[in-house]
């Protein structure tokens, strides 16, 4: 992704309202007693598109300011989703996007990933947080949440990002080279070969 000042407006844009979204929208819903977390799947999104750097940087920025925004401990966020960043950037300089069903199945990994993170630094800073099947419960259906709100963001962030995309250009098919043969020529109808008159 190529990074002039409109595309890095338009993905701080991106940060903030993604974040905001979370909080007033996504955090009200409830789908099976589960609210759907959609920041993983957009930071995973924005390292598909910008790399490792953009990705952690992203991450951290979702992240930081999600912290910020709930008056929460400040680094446990940022460093999980800076991890979901930086991972969703290295699968795409390592590999590549052959099939549509890649995006949305990279969202719901990362975002189990980042559950388990989030669940991981709450109990690091000595909250209590209960354990029971419940919480994996919950974990598993924010993942197939993310499963499918990741064609949404994907679609929605490529139109958006689209200028500053570069696109790897398909590979052509290679020609294969003609074969001359030289073989005898065409005989003449009837089958008779020419006569040569001698000298």
């Amino acid at each position: 992704m190529i990074l002039t000042s409109n595309i890095l407006a338009r993905v701080v844009a991106i940060v903030i309202g993604g974040v905001i979204l979370q909080l007033s929208f996504f955090s009200q819903v409830a789908l099976f007693h589960v609210s759907p977390d959609i920041l993983p799947s957009l930071v995973a999104v924005l390292g598909l598109f910008g790399g490792t750097l953009t990705g952690a940087v992203c991450g951290f920025s979702v992240g930081f300011l999600l912290d910020c925004l709930l008056i929460v401990p400040l680094g446990g966020g940022s460093l999980v989703l800076l991890g979901v960043g930086y991972l969703a950037g290295l699968f795409r300089e390592r590999f590549e996007i052959h099939s549509p069903l890649v995006p949305p199945l990279l969202c719901m990994g990362l975002t189990f990933f980042a559950e388990l993170g989030y669940g991981a630094v709450e109990l690091m800073l000595g909250f209590d947080a209960p354990v029971s099947t419940l919480v994996i419960r919950d974990i598993l259906l924010k993942s197939i949440f993310a499963f499918f709100l990741g064609w949404g963001v994907y679609a929605l962030l490529r139109r958006l990002l689209r200028p500053a995309l570069v696109e790897e250009p398909a590979a052509r098919p290679r020609r294969r080279p003609r074969s001359f043969k030289i073989g005898r020529g065409r005989r003449p109808r009837g089958g008779r070969r020419p006569r040569v008159m001698g000298a």
